[in-house]
């Protein structure tokens, strides 16, 4: 029985944080390491009902505005990127030109703003990623910015009236990645070093917590299996670091993809007194390496990418945009189905 008593208490800590936060959001994100400089971000978007998502393509030297707020500032987009634009109206992760990857998850302990937010510039989350791709090219470079930066965070609900409480990770060509959440007007920055998961609640320092603890166990004798955010993270985690390593970019695409499918929960699981369980709707997987963005809509039959190194990126470029809604049959390279669009219009 004494041999029981490590595994029985790991499995009662992920159990009573499941406990705390019935009402899952459960997105998962994967770093799958490749041979040398290959990184794949994975990443899936669950939700209790589709999210229409279609992706767009922004050329350099876009101006944009913060908010529609009187107190907004603006900037000039130094690089292209690709955005996957929710609704049409918010921009959830994306890529730029540069390899720059970031990724907004669920966390619903988020504060965002402090008593003094109202007094400072607006910031929307329709508008966040981009206002950082846009402008940096690395991880240490995203860092600096939102230290120098002051702002009041802004957003409009969705679905209803659902707040978007959520925290970031950014991973560079490099690899090098941290995650950032607010705390009522202050923004904690975490290198993640080492670990190539990262989910939802708890937040980072006590996720990390809760991973190194299962790293004693050793993934080989036992994983946790539910659905929560800890569990899920703990086998994302724990598989990222024990896949084989590969210098072919296919591959670690679809080997991070078996990973991050590991993590997701699985298309219309429901759990009876969970109503607003969520479950994976679509996944995403950036390849700083050769710039391809895929995305995989769960109830599609194939996956697809979009090359950036085919797209017009110069200034004076049209926006493009792929439909997703019209894409169900479409499997590999999709850069020759971009249209030219209309920027999408944010929901401040």
């Amino acid at each position: 029985m004494k041999t029981l008593k490590p595994y029985l208490m790991a499995a009662a800590m992920t159990a009573a944080i499941a406990v705390s936060a019935p009402h899952a959001e459960a997105c998962s994100r994967v770093i799958y390491q490749g041979v040398d400089s290959l990184f794949v971000i994975g990443r899936s978007l669950d939700w209790k009902t589709p999210i229409p998502t279609n992706i767009y393509v922004y050329p350099r030297g876009m101006k944009k505005v913060s908010s529609d707020q009187p107190k907004h500032f603006s900037w000039t987009s130094k690089y292209g990127a690709i955005y996957a634009a929710s609704y049409d109206g918010g921009i959830t992760e994306g890529m730029n030109e540069k390899g720059l990857v970031i990724n907004g998850l669920f966390c619903k302990g988020t504060v965002y703003n402090d008593d003094k937010a109202s007094q400072k510039p607006q910031m929307s989350l329709s508008v966040f990623v981009a206002w950082m791709l846009d402008q940096c090219a690395t991880t240490d470079e995203v860092v600096t910015l939102l230290k120098s930066s002051q702002f009041g965070v802004q957003g409009a609900t969705f679905d209803g009236g659902t707040v978007s409480a959520l925290h970031w990770s950014v991973t560079d060509k490099t690899g090098k990645s941290v995650i950032f959440e607010f705390d009522r007007g202050n923004i904690n920055i975490y290198d993640m070093g080492d670990y190539r998961a990262m989910t939802n609640d708890p937040n980072w320092p006590q996720m990390t917590a809760i991973i190194d603890y299962w790293n004693k166990i050793g993934g080989n004798n036992m994983l946790p299996g539910t659905v929560s955010s800890p569990d899920r993270c703990v086998r994302a985690n724990y598989f990222a670091h024990h896949v084989k390593q590969t210098a072919d970019p296919d591959l670690a695409v679809a080997t991070c993809r078996s990973v991050l499918a590991n993590s997701s929960v699985p298309y219309s699981y429901e759990i009876q007194d969970q109503p607003e369980l969520s479950t994976t709707q679509w996944r995403t997987y950036s390849v700083p390496y050769n710039l391809r963005y895929y995305f995989e809509i769960v109830t599609n039959p194939g996956y697809y990418y979009v090359d950036l190194n085919k797209v017009n990126l110069r200034k004076g470029a049209p926006v493009m945009k792929l439909d997703t809604s019209k894409t169900a049959n479409l499997v590999g390279d999709v850069t020759r189905y971009l249209k030219v669009s209309k920027p999408f219009t944010p929901m401040y």
